[in-house]
């Protein structure tokens, strides 16, 4: 589950990132839920005792969380 997670991490960084170039915000919308299904797999990782793999895993997906609700924010999506 760790490794799981970690990659959905990445991807959910990737497509964050993706969703800054003006005229694609809108992928924030379809990210935010990728990364929180990301981050309940990193959490059930870490309970389960993959700490390490586990734990990144969920730390990469909250920040691509906290990305994308930042970039919602400055972009006027979120009202």
């Amino acid at each position: 589950m760790g490794v799981i997670s970690v990659l959905w991490g990445i991807l959910s960084l990737l497509w964050a990132m993706l969703a800054f170039i003006p005229l694609l915000g809108w992928g924030n919308w379809f990210m935010i839920p990728f990364a929180v299904v990301g981050a309940i797999i990193g959490g059930f990782g870490a309970l389960l005792g993959e700490n390490s793999r586990a734990k990144a895993g969920l730390v990469l997906n909250v920040l691509a969380i906290a990305i994308g609700v930042f970039r919602l924010t400055i972009g006027g999506g979120l009202i």
